[in-house]
């Protein structure tokens, strides 16, 4: 659930707009009309075989069975630029998006070519991710609407739905029908092609159901960004670096990048003297032979939290076994790595640990021993590739773990049901178990080696 912004801040940011905002009239300017309501002059089709034709002032893609995603681009490519599209779905199967900065290897798929790059989703499914961000044939989905689910709502089936999309620097927002959707800062791609997206069908029986277009105008000088005025959760992959934005809603670095400040080893006074190193950014656990603590041991934050939303990336090496705990309180004394609830992290492959526990919960992104991680093969990067963890809890001690973008679980820490699962786990003899009102975060060493960057934290009221 994300939450409206604090007035304060609403205030603040509603200023800025208007600071920043022109008159009506010259807001109306300098935009530049990409389609002429007429034919498709400085566009061209590529990739794929599905059609594209003007009808009364429209562009109508129509699905062609066999043909690979289709994309009508513009033969001209963009750097900065605000975009303003109308865009109709007339079905369940016309899932669409719109090329931001798109690229094209015309040798790629012995020489049909192949589009990549950002692609702003249409997502008329149940799923709702319109307006998400997807790096076609590329790295996947980079925004998912998990992040952001208010947003799901705002996309009308069978209705022109009007799209913004701000590509300034390495900053890519989104905007349907005014709702704001996502907000994504990344380096990838500074120029490219806008293009329209007619997807591939899977049945025959689809052939010829459309996605239209409409008013398609670029603004690429002048530019003034429009400000979120609601609390969005950022994909920011620059390397521990926050944007203005996320400094304003709240969050900090949980892991500077450049050393060990803020954090100190379990049951320690100080940082572990081996083990743990940094360097060019990234946190790693060195490999000692898949022990529990048996080597320079579990780093935890000095800090302690109670409500919040965390979030890192890690890299498990090939077999690596490790966790992020929460709600450590380093009281229990116990031998081996300090007790918390755990964010596992696993290679469900090649760790025997996968097929322990009950159902899978031991298994990456999973309340360890407790609660099954239900995630798809797709929103999973293998080992020696960067996953994105996020955990967040609520003041009401509603928790939710996600995995690349998708919430993979929720519960509610402290209630009946937790404590049924508490009681048939490992943990069960542990009184009180994760139940405490705030702890410590912890980094484990399981022996085996790993990395962590781009740890931000956020406290929540």
């Amino acid at each position: 659930m994300k939450k409206l912004l604090t007035p304060f801040i609403f205030l603040f940011l509603i200023g800025l707009s208007s600071c920043e905002q022109k008159s009506e009239s010259e807001e109306n300017s300098g935009w530049i009309e990409l389609f002429n309501g007429e034919n498709l002059d400085n566009w061209e089709v590529v990739a794929g075989s599905a059609t594209f034709e003007v009808v009364d002032g429209v562009i109508v893609g129509k699905a062609v069975a066999g043909s690979p995603n289709t994309f009508l681009r513009t033969k001209e490519t963009y750097g900065d630029f605000i975009l303003e599209l109308e865009l109709k779905i007339d079905h369940l199967s016309s899932n669409s998006g719109i090329m931001t900065r798109g690229q094209f290897d015309p040798d790629a798929r012995d020489g049909n070519g192949l589009v990549y790059g950002y692609q702003v989703e249409a997502d008329p499914t149940d799923r709702a991710w319109s307006g998400g961000i997807y790096d076609e044939a590329r790295r996947g989905w980079l925004y998912p609407l998990d992040l952001n689910p208010r947003a799901k709502s705002a996309f009308k089936m069978g209705e022109f739905n009007k799209y913004r999309i701000e590509a300034i620097g390495n900053e890519i927002k989104t905007w349907v029908n005014g709702q704001e959707v996502a907000y994504l800062v990344d380096d990838m791609d500074a120029t490219g092609f806008i293009a329209l997206q007619v997807h591939s069908i899977q049945n025959p029986e689809d052939e010829g159901r459309t996605t239209e277009f409409r008013n398609i105008r670029i603004k690429t000088k002048d530019l003034k960004p429009q400000p979120f005025t609601t609390d969005i959760f950022v994909v920011n992959n620059k390397l521990n670096e926050l944007s203005d934005y996320e400094k304003l809603m709240g969050w900090r670095l949980l892991f500077n990048g450049e050393n060990s400040e803020g954090w100190k080893g379990a049951y320690q006074d100080s940082f572990p003297d081996f083990g743990w190193n940094v360097n060019d950014g990234i946190l790693t656990i060195e490999s000692s032979g898949g022990g529990e603590s048996t080597n320079a041991g579990d780093i935890v934050t000095k800090e302690k939290f109670s409500a919040f939303d965390l979030a890192f990336e890690f890299r498990l090496t090939e077999g690596a076994n490790s966790g992020v705990k929460y709600f450590v309180t380093l009281s229990e004394g116990n031998e081996g790595s300090a007790i918390g609830l755990e964010y596992q992290l696993l290679d469900d492959e090649k760790h025997p640990d996968a097929k322990m526990g009950r159902d899978g919960n031991r298994t990456l992104a999973s309340l360890y021993d407790l609660i099954t991680a239900e995630k798809q093969s797709r929103f999973v990067k293998a080992p020696g590739n960067w996953n994105k963890g996020r955990l967040i809890v609520y003041p009401d001690n509603k928790v939710e773990h996600y995995l690349n973008g998708v919430k993979v679980l929720e519960y509610e820490r402290k209630s009946e049901n937790y404590r049924d699962l508490v009681a048939i786990s490992k943990y069960k003899i542990w009184e009180d178990f994760g139940e405490a009102d705030e702890g410590h975060i912890l980094l484990q060493d399981h022996g085996d080696e790993v990395s962590f960057k781009n740890i931000k934290i956020k406290t929540l009221n």
